[in-house]
């Protein structure tokens, strides 16, 4: 009886630690840009979703909703060559 208890509470931890993950968690509000800056949108890499776009409060940078065939994730918004475009300088390490 004990270990069946134990399975249910752990059980019960690993999924409610699976929700920030699975949801994203890039950005406490949810919301995207209305309008990106020209200098953003000249520079942006084809082929990603420039309405769907938020500023990760991590690092900086601007990242869009991808949505794939299997999930729907956060991506960082890549130049045409390469780079992710960011809002600020990278903090020295």
């Amino acid at each position: 009886m004990k270990k069946l208890a134990w399975l249910l509470v752990g059980t019960a931890q690993v999924l409610a630690s699976c929700e920030q993950y699975e949801t994203g968690g890039s950005s406490a509000s949810g919301q995207y840009i209305g309008t990106l800056p020209e200098g953003v949108i000249e520079i942006a890499a084809p082929h990603q979703d420039l309405k769907s776009v938020q500023i990760d409060p991590v690092d900086g940078c601007y990242v869009y909703r991808h949505a794939g065939p299997v999930e729907t994730t956060f991506l960082p918004l890549r130049s045409k060559s390469g780079q992710p475009i960011c809002s600020r300088a990278p903090e020295p390490a």
